[in-house]
């Protein structure tokens, strides 16, 4: 058992360097081209490497930020995420409010709302996701990001409406289960929460155990609050 955990691992780890190598060659291939650079910043983000695809930013960022704007707004927008997935939400910000270029508006938009909800700021967070919502009202993930905001803001009627959103168009989505679950517990509806958090947990049962913690939180206070 242990034996085949570590030939995965291993497997796993060649195919990195694998992947690391075909992107770093692709830099040296096509010097005057700035996609490579966002490339391998994607890639070293999936790796937790952020101090390198910061550095690798900054340095692309000197090389093509003068020479075209695509590229500038393509660079920045790539170093925002890297600030977004190492929890530095206040960086993220700063840079995604940097990008103007109309093809990457929209996420940008997305990822300063969810930047703003990582600082718990949900107002602002809901003010961009929801401009972002005027150009994508079916995006089942948007939908979901706002009913997050919409709950942590404590307006469980209408996040209830945009997981339903997302429920209706991906039924297979644990987080927008869990959080129905999470509404309909707090609403005192218990059979409903319980369906919810069977779903949740059938369908991504990591998430379930990782979140679980807000089902026992909701009861405790549902067992203070005095009976009619």
């Amino acid at each position: 058992m242990a034996e085949h955990a570590d030939a995965e691992a291993d497997e796993k780890q060649e195919r990195a360097a694998a992947t690391l190598h075909r992107l770093i060659t692709d830099i040296d291939e096509h010097p005057n081209d700035y996609r490579p650079y966002y490339d391998l910043s994607a890639f070293l983000i999936q790796l937790k490497s952020y101090a390198q695809a910061e550095e690798l930013l900054m340095k692309a960022l000197g090389l093509f930020a003068d020479r075209s704007h695509t590229a500038k707004d393509t660079l920045t927008y790539g170093l925002g995420n890297v600030y977004y997935a190492a929890g530095e939400f206040t960086k993220a910000i700063q840079q995604f409010q940097q990008v103007t270029d109309p093809a990457l508006k929209q996420d940008a938009y997305i990822m300063l709302g969810q930047s703003y909800y990582g600082e718990k700021n949900y107002g602002k967070a809901l003010a961009f996701l929801i401009t972002a919502h005027d150009h994508a009202k079916q995006d089942p993930e948007l939908n979901r990001l706002i009913g997050d905001c919409l709950l942590a803001s404590g307006d469980l009627q209408a996040a209830a409406d945009f997981y339903q959103q997302t429920v209706a168009a991906n039924p297979n989505d644990a987080a927008a289960h869990f959080n129905l679950g999470v509404i309909e517990l707090s609403n005192g509806h218990r059979e409903q929460a319980e369906a919810e958090f069977e779903r949740a947990r059938a369908l991504d049962e990591n998430y379930f155990m990782t979140h679980r913690e807000r089902i026992a939180d909701i009861e405790k206070v549902l067992r203070k609050q005095p009976k009619e």
